[in-house]
């Protein structure tokens, strides 16, 4: 049964409880949310954890594999109600006071398997970052690691999610999918992500509306799973559409 997860920031915990109050209210689709830690904010994903499971019970937070400490605690572990991670490489910070640790994604999808062994571990698949050669290898090694399943970087173009369904073919992926509204949005997936966006892409919220639904059709008929990031818009105006369209 295709699960449908919603992105969001962790800014606060009264923020966050606010932003999963209105995923549940207008969005009801969602069973599942899943939670980054960012390091300009002091909320780490796993500890949003508890805040939210009365709200939706299926959480994921992510665990950035660069701020795992080898000789300490697995991030989470003992979580109550805790069932699944995602584990990501993570950026560099700039803060250079915040210290980080040679680990490869690999490395602390193995040690959860090994020292937590009731949790599922999702890995990270970014089409847009290397050759496709290159992140279908990653793919391979976070699978011998012991990842099952995947969550991509947001897809934008629905070639390129065929495209990609067809590489993952048979695994357990969560497809992203996320607005880009305004020539400033557009820019930040070019620049910092490398998207390539189609060529009659259109920054609109009636566009990405309707590339969202025709998406999550796509994914539901193939058995996949989708997490929506709602950046830079209001939650209602993005996802009380797809719902309507949906529901």
């Amino acid at each position: 049964m295709t699960r449908i997860s919603v992105e969001l920031i962790p800014r606060d915990a009264e923020a966050l409880l606010r932003d999963a109050a209105e995923v549940r209210q207008h969005f009801p689709l969602a069973d599942t949310l899943n939670v980054p830690s960012l390091m300009r904010f002091p909320l780490r994903g796993w500890d949003a954890v508890p805040l939210l499971r009365p709200v939706l019970p299926r959480i994921v937070p992510h665990i950035r594999a660069i701020d795992v400490d080898p000789a300490g605690p697995l991030p989470g572990v003992d979580v109550p109600g805790l069932e699944e991670v995602l584990v990501v490489q993570g950026d560099p910070p700039a803060d250079l006071g915040h210290r980080t640790f040679p680990n490869s994604s690999e490395s602390v999808i193995r040690r959860y398997r090994r020292e937590a062994p009731h949790l599922r571990v999702y890995a990270a698949f970014d089409p847009y970052r290397r050759a496709p050669y290159h992140e279908l290898d990653a793919v391979a090694r976070k699978k011998d690691a012991g990842a099952t399943g995947f969550f991509t970087q947001p897809v934008f173009d629905p070639r390129m999610l065929d495209l990609c369904m067809e590489w993952l073919a048979g695994e357990a992926v969560f497809w992203g999918l996320s607005p880009v509204i305004g020539p400033k949005s557009r820019s930040y997936w070019e620049t910092t992500n490398h998207v390539v966006f189609p060529r009659d892409f259109e920054p609109t919220i009636e566009a990405n509306i309707a590339f969202a639904c025709r998406a999550i059709r796509t994914v539901r008929d193939a058995g996949g799973h989708v997490y929506l990031m709602p950046l830079r818009v209001k939650l209602e105006r993005y996802l009380a559409p797809i719902q309507q369209e949906l529901g």
